[in-house]
């Protein structure tokens, strides 16, 4: 049910909030759609500047890993 006693484990949660690169553009859109009462056609400035941000982010190569906790135990298990 639980890890075993002494094996390597990472927190993904504590390293989650590291990278978030469109987080202040998504909140002021969600706080004027607030003010607004969730009309975002007067969100429209808010709206784009979220939408170039995304656009942005689509362009970066991300290379995935897999979770860093998969990489440790497979460490481990060639230690043994």
């Amino acid at each position: 049910m639980g890890r075993k006693a002494g094996g390597l484990y990472i927190n993904p949660k504590k390293f989650g909030s590291l990278h978030k690169p469109c987080m202040k553009e998504m909140i002021s859109f969600l706080n004027c759609l607030a003010l607004c009462h969730n009309n975002d056609e007067k969100c429209v400035r808010q709206k784009q500047l979220l939408g170039t941000c995304m656009d942005a982010q689509d362009g970066k190569n991300k290379s995935s890993w897999g979770s860093i906790n998969y990489h440790l135990q497979r460490l481990s298990r060639g230690r043994k």
